[in-house]
């Protein structure tokens, strides 16, 4: 709504410890006002991702890789970030634009544009709530007409 640009990487069954230790140690509970000071413009950690590991936010201002493949020109450096991340690990990452305000997810090397909050809480209750041999189905529901 404020068209404040986020990345978060909600850890799987993958470890992101290389991830982890790209950003700065956090470990505090997963909270709005937390999520929101980390990602204010000019705030230190606002460029690189959130890491939720266990229901907390393990880290912050990490540093993830770009996915090499070819996307839109209208979409940024954080969602070939959040593309690169679900392309290397079974994470769940969530994109917000700075430009545009909307919502993409990343999970498997695939990324859903333009959700809406419900949308989003679905992706994210699917993905927690799933066990590990589950987690790639997250993208198996059918596909929003545009």
């Amino acid at each position: 709504e404020n068209k404040i640009g986020a990345l978060v990487v909600i850890e799987g069954r993958t470890p992101l410890g290389e991830i982890i230790s790209s950003g700065s140690e956090v470990n505090a509970a997963v909270t709005t006002p937390l999520i929101e000071n980390i990602f204010f413009p000019k705030a230190p950690l606002h460029d690189g991702a959130v890491v939720i590991r266990d229901n907390r936010i393990h880290a912050a201002g990490c540093i993830l890789p770009l996915s090499q493949s070819s996307m839109s020109l209208e979409l940024g450096t954080r969602h070939r970030a959040a593309l690169g991340m679900s392309e290397i690990s079974d994470a769940l990452v969530v994109v917000v634009s700075e430009e545009t305000g909307k919502i993409s997810v990343a999970h498997n090397g695939m990324l859903e544009r333009d959700l809406k909050l419900g949308e989003l809480t679905e992706y994210i209750t699917s993905y927690l709530v799933s066990d590990d041999t589950d987690k790639a189905k997250v993208f198996r529901r059918p596909r929003r007409k545009k």
